[in-house]
């Protein structure tokens, strides 16, 4: 049956991760524990930039936005997750899931821009320092911004449309905790080509794009670099770019792993745990990532603490 015309009755069963009640009760825990950090730590490092007038140039800005991307991309999958573990409840209604599966991609390609953005005023910074305030000015940050939420918006416009214009026939059972695309496809009884081109080059042409960005943006940076004469001033230019690096590789490594091939060669087992990381770890440890590896938001944090002790005193 062609899913549109049959919202009101159609539902999915989202199997999770797991039959075994212990397990589940552990994963709970877990994942409970997790998103309580991941919802601190990325709340916690906006409060930082916007208290602190310090943080408040481009890279900040656009860390900002990746903190929120983190935060919302977790909670698009992580409580309905919970509720799966939790509960005995694991349906979800075919509006539900392609709404969560709508955000998901909005939210995972958006990052993908925003990390290129990053590299881009990196590679200003370190490359054209002296116009570095003209080129990274507020309106092209925020031109970046827009850009790349348009971006995300229009491959989960595409995506969604793709499958839900395919035909399910009666099956209902996928096998994955969160609707992605591959569990989606293996659902439909008719012919999934196009739809899966479709995706394919979207998702590429995504990744690819953004990465190409990155790496043009790295090897000048690293080229400028090498041509610096003292090493201070090298362990200083590679330590300003260091946490965007490690952020880069832990995303793209599981995203690539995880999209970049045909649906056939989907595994159960691996793809789950790939999903697990980039969904539920990577947006707890970016924070991390950020901060304990860099010296202005340690300062930072130090200075908002001192501030907000010295105002109780005057209190």
């Amino acid at each position: 049956m062609n899913a549109w015309n049959h919202t009101n009755e159609l539902k999915f069963m989202l199997m999770g991760l797991t039959d075994s009640k212990e397990i589940q009760l552990v994963l709970s825990v877990l994942f409970l524990l997790i998103y309580l950090v991941t919802v601190l730590g990325n709340i916690g490092m906006m409060l930082v930039i916007r208290l602190d007038a310090q943080l408040h140039t481009p890279m900040y800005f656009f860390l900002t936005h990746l903190s929120f991307l983190d935060l919302s991309y977790s909670t698009v999958i992580t409580p309905k997750t919970l509720e799966n573990l939790m509960t005995s409840i694991k349906n979800i209604s075919f509006m539900g899931c392609f709404i969560q599966l709508y955000f998901f991609v909005l939210l995972a390609a958006a990052e993908c821009f925003i990390l290129s953005s990053m590299a881009y005023d990196r590679y200003v910074a370190i490359c054209n320092p002296l116009h570095y305030p003209v080129i990274m000015s507020t309106r092209r940050s925020h031109a970046l911004i827009i850009v790349s939420y348009m971006i995300g918006a229009m491959d989960s416009s595409v995506t969604v449309f793709c499958l839900s214009t395919l035909n399910f026939c009666n099956s209902k059972v996928i096998h994955h905790f969160f609707c992605d695309t591959f569990p989606i496809l293996a659902l439909s009884c008719g012919d999934t080509y196009d739809a899966e081109v479709t995706i394919f080059i979207l998702a590429g042409s995504t990744l690819l794009l953004s990465l190409i960005t990155i790496s043009s943006s790295y090897v000048s940076i690293i080229s400028t670099i090498l041509r610096i004469n003292s090493s201070s001033g090298k362990h200083k230019a590679f330590s300003t770019c260091a946490s965007h690096l490690l952020g880069v590789t832990v995303f793209y490594g599981t995203m690539i792993f995880t999209y970049l091939k045909p649906s056939k060669s989907y595994s159960l087992g691996k793809d789950q745990v790939a999903s697990v990381f980039y969904t539920i770890v990577i947006p707890m440890l970016k924070p991390l990532i950020y901060s304990l590896r860099n010296k202005e938001v340690k300062s930072a944090v130090i200075r908002v603490v001192k501030k907000r002790e010295g105002t109780q005193r005057l209190k």
